[in-house]
């Protein structure tokens, strides 16, 4: 990584003038926290990228709205239990109630509230509780670490556990902070699980650059990671920028917008590969590696292909080397290669190991294989020997657990 940038304990506070609050609304859960509150001290440019489901939910809708209406942003609101998908007419005026009720609290504008919600799809919001969620965790919002934890952990559904991240870039003697959080765990199939990400930064940076920055970069991360397949009806990930880092601003593409999509990079590239390492029931991040492509979508969709094969995926919870699993996932994924060209390689903590080679397999001890397969973090790296260009996608493994969390989720 670029030595001007340096990982950082924190998550959503970590950047200057932003705070967070969380509460135990009684939306759904009982017993613990399930809303959380991001608010900057200043306007913040937004932007956004949100599911491609044609079922969007009406936050999300909400949302794109606000990101595209160029009205500065200043809090955003959300609440885990029920996905307010599915809910119509009125789906859409709880987000403009829960929009009020946090304009009148926190004493700024209406369009610069996003809302956002993970849960149940189909269900009603119970409005009222969300209301007085806001109002409760409005007097308690703060800047420090376990403010910015708390609300991490506010936005769970089946996720085990919070996910946040963030990092200080040196931007030509100022210090700029990016700091998000993001929950996923099931419904996990990203084309912007239900996948809600957020990240803020303190960075002077153009609304239209900030905008392309995440847009840009969501095609190497979040778009790159997969559990089950199911691509949520209300993925969304938000990125505000308040610029109280007070570097010069960033309006056109030169080193200093460089340095900052490769921080953003890292913020999102990591809170994707620790969805993906989360996902329901899993045992280990499945990441896959495809080399000597010919182009960069190549090795994206032959990548995606082999993390979304269930049969691959129960292979790697059973600690399996059926390597002609892989093989035929890329055979089917519709992207031309020469399956006699092409070399296998499982790598983890435990070591590594190669596979097969031009399509065949090598003389290698199963008892090494099933060793490597053991570890919480398993890597395979496919090299078809076509080009320069590579990708990799992050997965996890299949299990029994993902059968019986999914089968009476709503219950």
């Amino acid at each position: 990584m670029n030595e001007k940038i340096k990982v950082i304990e924190g998550g959503v506070t970590a950047a200057k003038g932003f705070m967070a609050a969380s509460t135990a609304a009684g939306i759904k859960y009982k017993n613990r926290q399930d809303m959380a509150m991001i608010y900057s001290k200043e306007p913040c440019k937004s932007a956004g990228t949100f599911t491609t489901n044609l079922v969007k939910a009406a936050p999300v809708k909400w949302d794109k709205n606000q990101v595209t209406s160029g009205a500065d942003a200043q809090a955003v609101i959300i609440n885990a239990g029920i996905a307010n998908a599915c809910t119509g007419e009125e789906g859409m005026g709880y987000c403009a109630q829960t929009a009020k009720a946090a304009a009148e609290t926190l004493g700024v504008a209406e369009d610069g509230v996003l809302v956002a919600s993970t849960g149940v799809i189909g269900m009603q919001l119970p409005i009222d509780k969300i209301a007085a969620g806001v109002k409760a965790m409005a007097p308690l919002l703060g800047d420090s670490l376990e403010k910015g934890t708390e609300a991490s952990k506010a936005i769970m559904t089946t996720d085990t556990k919070n996910k946040q991240v963030a990092v200080q870039i040196d931007m030509n003697g100022t210090t700029v902070t990016i700091g998000g959080m993001c929950k996923g765990s099931g419904m996990i199939h990203p084309n912007m699980c239900t996948m809600l990400s957020f990240v803020t930064t303190d960075a002077a940076i153009s609304k239209e650059l900030l905008q392309e920055a995440l847009s840009e970069d969501i095609k190497d991360t979040y778009n790159m990671i997969s559990v089950d397949g199911d691509t949520s009806t209300n993925d969304t990930v938000l990125l505000l920028a308040n610029g109280l880092a007070g570097n010069k601003e960033i309006t056109e593409k030169n080193e200093d917008y460089a340095l900052f999509c490769e921080a953003l990079n890292y913020i999102n590239e990591t809170l994707a590969k620790k969805m993906a390492g989360d996902g329901e029931g899993c045992t280990a991040l499945f990441e896959v590696k495809i080399v000597g492509a010919e182009t960069k979508d190549q090795a994206k969709v032959l990548a995606k292909s082999v993390i979304t094969s269930s049969l691959t995926k129960a292979a790697i919870f059973g600690h399996d080397a059926n390597w002609g699993r892989i093989l035929c996932a890329m055979g089917y994924s519709g992207a031309q290669f020469d399956p006699e060209n092409v070399d296998l390689y499982f790598e983890s903590a435990a070591g590594k190991l190669q596979i097969i080679t031009k399509g065949v397999a090598v003389d290698y001890s199963e008892e090494e294989a099933t060793k490597i397969l053991s570890e919480p973090k398993v890597t395979a790296t496919a090299d078809i020997h076509m080009g320069e260009a590579t990708a990799t996608a992050w997965g996890c493994d299949l299990t029994f657990d993902y059968v019986k969390i999914n089968a009476d989720y709503r219950s």
